[in-house]
């Protein structure tokens, strides 16, 4: 595959990387010199110096052999222009970061693939991870995520069926119960301690579903005032 990377900050430096490592032929465009010279002396790689918004930076980079582009600039402007430009070069596959989510209709509107504001993602998961230690993201695919929870001995769903749970916007995709081959749940299946139950949500949804199967697959942490007694 051939692939162009539009923007070297952190999300565009990994993912030249994973690019590369994977043996993709990667061209990056940005408008910093010093980033440019930085990508090529530890990745084979071609870098095109200056701003995306223009077609012939573009073609520099071979918008027109290309398989993908993937903008992942702070500056949704540039994301955006870069975007339109590979849909009229007719590039198979274009994504793109959306950084203020006001902003998605009008990537959607171009047929643009979408992440949106990937700072306030991630501090939302870590967040919720902060309070479920054990829970694990397995995979983020167009419109949620996958992850993995363990329930806890003494949580409220333990023994009960999935169908008498609180769902919304999730749905249970398998079980991984200890000394059992893996599960497809049903909504008879009764959740047991330690099972690993693996979830998909919806992306918009995330936050809500974090919360929801944290109250009902975690025992409570205890407040302070728990403690001092």
């Amino acid at each position: 595959m051939y692939i162009i990377v539009v923007g070297l900050g952190g999300i565009g430096r990994s993912l030249v990387g994973i690019a590369a490592e994977h043996g993709d032929s990667v061209a990056v465009v940005d408008i910093n010199e010093g980033r440019c010279n930085e990508i090529v002396e530890h990745y084979d790689v071609m870098a095109v110096v200056g701003n995306a918004t223009e077609k012939a930076i573009l073609e520099d980079a071979g918008i027109d052999r290309a398989d993908a582009l993937v903008t992942a600039t702070a500056d949704d402007a540039v994301n955006l222009m870069a975007c339109w430009i590979a849909k009229r070069y007719n590039v198979a596959n274009v994504a793109s970061i959306v950084n203020q989510p006001g902003h998605s209709d009008l990537f959607k509107e171009v047929g643009v693939m979408i992440s949106e504001n990937p700072d306030e993602l991630v501090a939302t998961r870590l967040y919720h991870w902060s309070g479920s230690p054990d829970m694990q993201q397995l995979a983020t695919i167009p419109g949620g995520t996958i992850f993995e929870m363990t329930v806890d001995e003494g949580a409220p769903c333990v023994d009960r069926e999935i169908r008498q749970m609180t769902i919304k916007d999730f749905v249970f995709i398998a079980i991984n119960r200890v000394g059992k081959e893996l599960i497809i749940p049903n909504g008879l299946i009764k959740l047991k301690a330690n099972d690993k139950v693996t979830v998909f949500t919806k992306k918009e949804a995330e936050a809500e579903s974090f919360r929801s199967l944290t109250e009902q697959m975690k025992v409570p942490r205890k407040t302070e005032d728990e403690y001092e007694e």
